[in-house]
């Protein structure tokens, strides 16, 4: 009963939010020994602690971001990626709370902000709140502001690391609870593990993916202006993945560049000697993919992801719900099942624009012969002379399809935010259980 409990993925989860809100709470409550002497006010202790705490969070941001397997394993890295954007506006707020409480209190701080004349410690403060600022700023407006994804994931590292070590900084320099030299290399350790963990993410892990090289094989067109990229190890084995799982690869130029770009494996998951990706042409980089030649060298980070059916083997079958490019880690999925010979039930409902429009069109139809697969196409832009789905994935279209007795199946969805959205509210009002349900976002970046 006990291994069971240790191997469910909901307990390891659990354990791992547990272990999160322990490390964030640990510096603190370490602080409370041997505290310093002297009566300073409920306001004020409050003050220094959301300061702590937020300088905590801050530090813990760099171990989320650090394609942990283990702590990925339990969550997924979208789903990490997501947590680690919301406890980043929980820490920038206290860090600004921290000094506004301390003005409110005592009124006379507020000459700590002439920043010509401060002491040090509040220049230190000043700068590092700065620099915070800055990171959100270009965080939540990047796209508005029009910074290209390499030059921003660079100043994101360069900026995250400013504002926890100016952070610390200031806390050392106003010595009240870091007084104690035990405690100052307590708090120093905990930013030098932060700063190990992006050194490792951004220079260590590069360096040895140089060590395991991949080809490009070949590029070939599919409908839906998307390109089966096809990738082959050299001189190393490659990776077995899971099938719905996916990789940051990295084309024609090194890994230290940090130009790296998220994608799902479209093969099948028995196969290591040959990775395909489906990659629709939607952006700059993915736009130029069709003109990489054969002989190009890659690079891959993976597998990640929990978004697959390898997951769930005790299912009585699978729903398969895609929008368009979303189609690729099903395709992983479908192509691995066929290889296996899963004799389970799969439902496919794949939602495209047009007919011509439909990735893997022919390849489904004979996975159709493989499997059994009903795959349903649900159209918005259908012919004169289609007779079947037309318009949106609703409610009403999913009750006609998915088995009556819900519970027995997994669902998974892939598509544009606003379709996963509305058919999970529809999966939810169908009665589907919420832990049968599992989606899986386009864009990492």
């Amino acid at each position: 009963m006990r291994n069971l409990l240790m191997h469910s993925p909901i307990v390891v989860a659990l354990c791992w939010i547990l272990a999160f809100l322990l490390f964030t709470l640990l510096p603190l409550l370490v602080l409370l020994i041997y505290p310093p002497p002297g009566e300073r006010g409920f306001w004020v202790e409050f003050s220094v602690a959301l300061g702590f705490i937020g300088l905590a969070l801050m530090a813990l941001q760099f171990a989320l971001t650090a394609r942990i397997n283990r702590v990925e394993a339990s969550y997924g890295i979208d789903l990490i990626l997501q947590f680690h954007r919301y406890t980043s506006f929980v820490a920038f707020a206290m860090v600004l709370v921290h000094p506004l409480v301390l003005f409110w209190v005592q009124p006379d701080t507020i000459q700590l902000l002439n920043f010509p004349e401060a002491p040090w410690r509040a220049r230190l403060a000043v700068l590092a709140t700065l620099a915070f600022i800055m990171l959100i700023v270009t965080t939540v407006w990047r796209k508005q502001l029009k910074i290209p994804y390499e030059p921003w994931r660079l100043s994101h590292s360069i900026l995250s690391v400013l504002a926890v070590g100016l952070g610390l900084g200031h806390a050392i320099g106003v010595g009240n609870y870091l007084g104690l030299f035990w405690k100052a290399v307590l708090w120093s350790a905990i930013a030098l593990v932060a700063l190990w963990l992006i050194v490792y993410v951004r220079l260590v892990k590069p360096w040895l993916m140089t060590k395991k090289t991949y080809l490009v094989e070949e590029v070939t067109p599919e409908r839906g202006d998307v390109w089966t990229l096809a990738l082959r190890p050299v001189g190393h084995e490659g990776f077995r993945f899971q099938p719905g799982q996916f990789s940051w690869i990295t084309l024609n130029i090194t890994p230290l560049s940090m130009r790296e770009h998220p994608f799902s494996m479209s093969s099948s998951g028995e196969h290591s000697e040959r990775l395909e990706f489906g990659i629709k042409a939607v952006g700059d980089f993915t736009s130029k993919i069709k003109d990489y030649k054969p002989g190009t060298k890659a690079y891959l980070d993976g597998p990640y992801g929990v978004f697959t059916s390898d997951r769930y083997e005790d299912s009585a079958g699978f729903v398969l719900i895609a929008g368009g490019i979303g189609i690729t880690p099903l395709m992983s999925i479908l192509v691995t099942a066929a290889e296996r010979g899963d004799d389970r039930p799969y439902l496919l409902i794949y939602s495209s624009k047009t007919w011509e429009d439909i990735t893997y069109r022919e390849a489904l139809d004979d996975l159709n012969e493989r499997l059994d697969l009903t795959i349903v196409h649900v159209l918005r832009e259908p012919a004169d002379d289609w007779d079947g789905e037309k318009g949106y994935v609703d409610q009403d279209l999913l009750a006609r399809y998915i088995p009556a007795r819900r519970g027995t199946r997994h669902y998974f969805i892939c598509a544009v935010p606003k379709m996963m959205d509305q058919v999970e509210r529809a999966l939810h009002d169908l009665k589907v259980p919420v832990t049968n349900v599992h989606m899986e976002h386009y864009d990492l970046a």
